[in-house]
């Protein structure tokens, strides 16, 4: 019985030191999203990957056009027969259409590699952007004594009184 009486004050104790503990710890947030915007290297990194978007994008329509205007042959080709010449020339335009068919599987195909290779290209060109606001929010948090930094952008911070640390983190990056 007194070992379950000592156990009891001593788990009280613990909670009671663990809770005093956490309420000394100091929390700030910062809006990441805002943060990375508002980095005059980010402007670049979006041009970029926005010219090789337009850069896909034109391929791709030329492609498209392309499956269009043998399509349309196609189609005039049969309009300008009696059904007896279809019917003759049925193997011929099944190959056609087979050919079509393909082409259009390979732009979907394209379509989804080039998708994720741009996808690829952001994270890359990204990561040492957020390396570096990720450096300057550590080096900020620790010259002010702050043990932790939610981000606010992710929407998971919903009360926020705390330190933002948005316009130190700039002034630590010279924005």
């Amino acid at each position: 019985m007194k070992n379950i009486k000592k156990l009891a004050i001593a788990l009280t104790l613990f909670i009671g030191l663990t809770s005093y503990t956490n309420a000394q710890s100091k929390v700030a947030h910062i809006n990441i999203q805002q943060l990375m915007q508002e980095m005059p290297e980010m402007q670049n990194v979006q041009s970029e990957l926005q010219k090789l978007q337009q850069t896909y994008e034109a391929d791709l329509q030329a492609s498209v056009k392309e499956i269009q205007a043998k399509s349309q042959a196609v189609q005039q080709e049969i309009n300008g027969l009696t059904d007896a010449e279809i019917e003759a020339r049925q193997e011929e335009f099944q190959k056609k259409a087979k050919e079509i068919q393909d082409m259009e599987a390979s732009i979907n195909e394209t379509r989804q590699t080039l998708a994720q290779d741009l996808q690829q290209k952001r994270q890359q060109k990204l990561a040492p952007l957020l390396e570096k606001a990720q450096t300057a929010i550590d080096k900020v948090a620790e010259n002010l004594g702050f043990d932790y930094v939610l981000d606010s952008s992710a929407g998971i911070v919903i009360y926020a009184k705390g330190k933002d640390l948005l316009s130190d983190v700039k002034k630590e990056l010279g924005i």
